[in-house]
């Protein structure tokens, strides 16, 4: 039988739990499986780190939610779990939240120069810069964004919308 379980903790209770649910013979959650961020801009607090817990022993899932804003420091799970590592590495790249303790907080998915945080809400959807290689300097540099076509305007509603007559019968035409 498989069983998962669902969870939101506050950043004050988050370490104590984690600890309770990995040393704890009753959860026994031996591994740590993914740690991701969510972003939702216009809400008080505005970010979710959601950590996904295995139990091989008792054959269970566990999806552990905690909320916090961008200058909250998370406490670093690489002590219990060595995958936390590159997991809070990432979180931290794309959405700039910090984890107190990580032995080694720093970009792994964007270059160190690199300005902002990609999985952002806020984040410019063309990016502020690219990356290119330079041939009269033979070597990989960086340009503001220039579009050489401009945004389209969509229309995302149904061109049948605000029609009057959807169908009109041979007789009464």
């Amino acid at each position: 039988m498989y069983l998962s379980d669902h969870r939101s903790v506050t950043i004050d209770d988050f370490l104590k739990t984690v600890t309770s649910l990995k040393e704890d013979p009753l959860y026994a959650f031996e591994q740590l499986m993914d740690i991701c961020g969510v972003d939702y801009l216009g809400r008080t607090p505005r970010f979710d780190v959601v950590y996904h817990f295995l139990s091989v022993t008792r054959n269970r899932r566990m999806r552990l939610v905690v909320s916090l804003d961008e200058d909250t420091l998370i406490p670093s799970l690489t002590a219990l779990y060595p995958s936390a590592s590159w997991f809070e590495r990432e979180v931290f790249d794309m959405y700039g939240l910090k984890f107190q303790g990580h032995p080694d907080l720093c970009r792994i998915l964007t270059d160190y120069t690199f300005d902002g945080y990609p999985l952002r809400k806020d984040f410019p959807v063309v990016g502020l810069t690219e990356v290119y290689y330079a041939e009269d300097q033979e070597r990989v540099a960086s340009r503001p964004v220039s579009l050489k076509e401009p945004f389209r305007e969509f229309q995302f509603e149904s061109s049948w919308q605000g029609m009057k007559t959807l169908f009109v019968p041979k007789e009464e035409a």
